[in-house]
């Protein structure tokens, strides 16, 4: 039997990776259910700004979802689909009744913080794999969330 999987990975390093990319996936699915909250009920002088602005980041955020599910499945492995799966694998808490938008906006960065310092070292792991897609998918998503983290960052100084 092959120790290579059907896109050519060590089948060892291909589980290492999913494994990560599901604690990667269930912060992701957490992140948005908590943006989807934050657009639902935001209050106050900023409502328009950031009403918007959450949708267009839990969109960014659902398809971010599907990229890392279908990863997990082409590296051979399953994603996880229960939310009570994603509450106890994530780092990121689900956050209740904040409605400030200053509170949601900060919320946001943290997430970002972490999803960024997850992404890092799992494009570090892919990297010792020679797994060239997570890499990429990796790369992609630090480059685009660092700079919205210092958007963001900015908004609130």
């Amino acid at each position: 039997m092959s120790q290579l999987n059907v896109i050519g990975l060590e089948r060892n390093n291909a589980e290492q990776l999913a494994e990560r990319l599901n604690e990667l996936l269930a912060n992701y699915q957490i992140f948005y259910m908590n943006v989807r909250g934050f657009h639902w009920n935001v209050k106050g002088r900023d409502f328009f700004e950031l009403h918007v602005k959450f949708e267009e980041t839990y969109n960014d955020l659902l398809l971010k979802i599907d990229e890392i599910a279908e990863r997990i499945l082409t590296l051979g492995q399953r994603p996880l689909h229960a939310y009570s799966t994603y509450i106890k694998s994530s780092t990121i808490q689900e956050t209740k009744d904040i409605h400030d938008g200053q509170a949601c906006v900060r919320e946001v960065l943290e997430s970002y913080k972490t999803t960024i310092r997850l992404q890092r070292e799992i494009l570090d792991l892919a990297n010792q794999s020679d797994d060239e897609g997570t890499s990429a998918l990796m790369s992609d998503y630090i480059k685009e969330q660092e700079k919205t983290a210092w958007m963001l960052n900015a908004y609130l100084a």
